[in-house]
């Protein structure tokens, strides 16, 4: 019983982590940059968001984004020189330079999307194994492979999305000033460390293969309710 608890709550842990993911994914406010104060970039039209697909500008009363669409254009030599620090421009070659500026977003894409696709075919498999999910006569070892599995792909899933939610910051703080973090990242935070730890939770407490075998519903052809035993008649 404990071992079939512990396994849905690392099911719902999974699904709404994986949600959280997609959602982090599919919008654009993961930082909130400014080179001034708040109130003096709203009046200079300067307060803006940047995520995975847009940078936006957010002044009062309007909500404008451009799509980044030209990231792989290879940015001028002078722009490196002046994104980087004078030291780290002389030790970082130019090809380098043009990786850690621009480089990092595809990256990030890559992963997140990765993280998204990744969720599907496990919670599809934990979807299979639930107790309540029953598959013709299949042994109670091919559901625990099925859960482990699934548990695998949902920690790689999390892998993913903590490996792009810090390392988008930490690189777009390098070409200009953050002054906050986006509901998007937060989003892909709280949504990795729910997957994160539901996959845990699946691959390590959720049992073994003779608990799966046991945690069965039974249904007698005389009667509509479930038992778990047959009737001893004296």
């Amino acid at each position: 019983m404990v071992a079939t608890c512990l396994h849905l709550a690392g099911f719902v842990c999974s699904f709404v982590g994986w949600i959280g993911v997609v959602v982090a994914t599919a919008t654009n406010d993961w930082v909130v940059t400014c080179g001034y104060t708040i109130t003096t970039c709203r009046k200079m039209d300067e307060l803006g968001s940047k995520g995975l697909w847009a940078d936006c500008v957010m002044a009062t009363g309007l909500y404008h984004c451009k799509p980044l669409v030209d990231i792989l254009i290879l940015p001028e030599l002078g722009l490196c020189h002046t994104a980087f620090s004078n030291v780290e421009s002389l030790i970082l070659p130019f090809s380098a330079c043009a990786y850690f500026y621009f480089r990092y977003v595809q990256a990030c894409r890559a992963l997140m999307i990765a993280a998204s696709v990744l969720g599907l075919p496990a919670i599809f498999l934990l979807i299979t194994v639930l107790p309540c999910i029953r598959m013709g006569h299949e042994p109670g070892a091919a559901k625990y492979r099925r859960s482990q599995l699934g548990g695998i792909l949902i920690i790689l899933l999390a892998m993913c999305g903590v490996v792009a939610t810090i390392w988008f910051p930490v690189c777009a703080h390098r070409e200009t000033t953050i002054m906050s973090f986006g509901y998007s990242l937060y989003t892909g935070w709280i949504g990795s460390a729910l997957c994160l730890f539901g996959g845990c939770v699946i691959v390590c407490c959720s049992g073994d293969a003779q608990t799966f075998g046991e945690n069965r519903f039974y249904y007698g052809s005389g009667s509509s309710s479930p038992t778990h035993a047959k009737s001893a008649h004296v």
